[in-house]
Formats: structure tokens, sequence, C-alpha cells
């Protein structure tokens, strides 16, 4: 008789090195390998994308090597989940001088996001997922430059061949492996209206990979709330999305307290990173702000 999920998944917690899913254990030993990021709420820097600039002339924008600084002086976070967008280039004196800014400001670059819109490594098409994966790679080279400890391959909005995917996942998570950076797996586009969709995938890519989970990106709240509980036992990270806010701080989408609850209650406790937009930027970082002291709070409440 076939085994339930929560069977499985029981048993992969529990059955050590030879599970198809990582245990909360075996995520940990290999966290182990940089510093500790438990009880850290950071940043996505996608939420700065739009006030940011590549150019120094742009009066009022951010300047790329301003990031850190900023995130750190004006928001008080220090951990960066980094995306391609945000940088102008990828030149080896870009990364030295961004890794630079990181270092003097004190902050800690984890991850990077990999949204190249090109890229499909799931498609039928050989010579595309081809491209696909040697674009990927390249970008893991970058990640090692900066001493990122992820990347985060972009979920197309049509669902792929999953055997496809998963072959091309594979690779990637083996050649990121060998250069000290790790594949992780999110939940977005064909992904955010199955609350089982991250931990299937990581079964068939069959290298233990780790989850990051998104608070936001689920098509509603019946598959949130089911969503995070089967993703964060597997999470390394966490995107912590919050849409439109009150002037309170209020959040009506969706419950931004059970969202940690779920998360801390699977024993994840970190790194907690934000993501939020808001075209003001006055208005932008006073809510991040309220979103920070949030998680700060309920943070300092379980610890």
């Amino acid at each position: 008789m076939p085994q339930s999920r929560r069977r499985f998944l029981t048993l992969a917690a529990t059955a050590g090195a030879t599970a198809i899913l990582p245990s909360r254990a075996a995520l940990t030993a290999k966290e182990n390998q940089h510093p500790s990021l438990s009880g850290e709420v950071g940043l996505t820097a996608a939420t700065l994308a739009r006030h940011q600039s590549h150019r120094a002339s742009s009066a009022g924008a951010i300047a790329f090597n301003d990031l850190p600084r900023i995130i750190r002086q004006e928001l008080d976070m220090r951990v960066i989940d980094l995306n391609t967008m945000n940088f102008p280039d990828f030149k080896p004196k870009t990364l030295d001088d961004f890794r630079a800014a990181a270092d003097n400001a004190d902050c800690i670059l984890t991850n990077l996001k990999l949204n190249q819109p090109e890229v499909s490594i799931g498609s039928p098409d050989p010579e595309i997922r081809r491209r696909g994966l040697a674009t990927y790679k390249e970008s893991v080279d970058h990640a090692a430059r900066l001493g990122l400890r992820w990347v985060r391959p972009l979920p197309r909005k049509q669902k792929p061949d999953i055997a496809l995917l998963a072959d091309s996942l594979r690779a990637l998570a083996d050649y990121a492996g060998e250069r000290g950076v790790t594949v992780l797996i999110e939940n977005f586009g064909w992904m955010m209206s199955d609350p089982d969709s991250v931990i299937d995938l990581i079964e068939k890519i069959d290298r233990g990979l780790p989850a990051s989970p998104d608070t936001g990106n689920w098509t509603d709240n019946e598959v949130r709330y089911e969503g995070l509980r089967k993703t964060f036992p597997l999470a390394a990270t966490c995107d912590f999305k919050a849409k439109t806010m009150g002037p309170n701080g209020e959040h009506k989408l969706y419950d931004l307290e059970r969202c940690f609850q779920i998360g801390w209650d699977a024993g994840f406790h970190g790194p907690w990173c934000i993501e939020h937009g808001n075209a003001d930027r006055k208005a932008l970082f006073r809510e991040l702000g309220i979103i920070r002291d949030k998680l700060r709070g309920w943070i300092a409440h379980h610890g």
C-alpha cells in the first residue's frame, strides 16, 4: 500500500543520509559551513529595485554600491538576498566592488535569485535547455565570486516537463555544489497553486536541496498555509513577503504572524528576508521598519 505523504515526510526526516528529502538536521549541518543566520531579519534587494539606478547621475535614486550601506544604516538590517535584476552587469570588477561595499557596511550577502527572463531549463527544446543551463552555471560562478551560499532558479509560469526540469536542476546542483553554492527551490510560477510542488520537485531532483518558501507566492490562503506547512521543514531561507499595508501596518491579504508561526514551528528560525513594494520610498522604508520590528518581536517572544 502506498505510504501517505505525512508518513513519507516523517520517514524522510528520520532516515538519515539516504533519505530523498533532507531532514532539518541535514540542512542545519550543511548551513554550519557558513555563519548562522538564525534569528536574522534581512531584506531581498528586489524590494529596492524600483528605487535603484545603475546611473550615478540619477537624482534621488540608490546607486548599486550604496545598497549595502542603506540597508545597514537606514533600515537596520544586514542580511541581503540579491537578485540578478539589481546588477548593472556581472563584470569581475562590478562583483568585487559590490562584495567590498557589503563588507564595509558589515552586511552578509546570502542568495542570488536567477531571474533571467529568457531562461527555460525545463523546455522540451534541448537547445533552449542547454543555453539556459549555461546561463545559470555562469550565474553560479558569479554567486561564488560574491561569496554567496545559495542561488535560486526561477520557475516559469507554465508547468514544464518535470523530468526534464529535474534533470536540469540536478546538473545545476552538481555544478553549484562543486563551487560551494547550493541551489534553492522556491514556490513561484506554476508551483504557486500546489502546496506539494516544492517538496515534490525536491524529491524528484534527489540531491537533498533546501527550499526557499515565499510567503506571498501562493494562489490563495488555503494553498498558502498548507504550502508553508509542507515547505518550511525544508527551508534554508525565506522570502517574508508583505503586500499592500494599511497606515498602521495592517496586512489584510493574509496573516503575516501566522506565516511566521508556521515557519517557527517547523524549526525554521531565519533568515527572514523581507520582500515588499511601495513606489514611495519614504513610505516603503516606514513599512519595512514595521515588518522588521514585527518579525524581531515574534522572534524575541519565542527566543
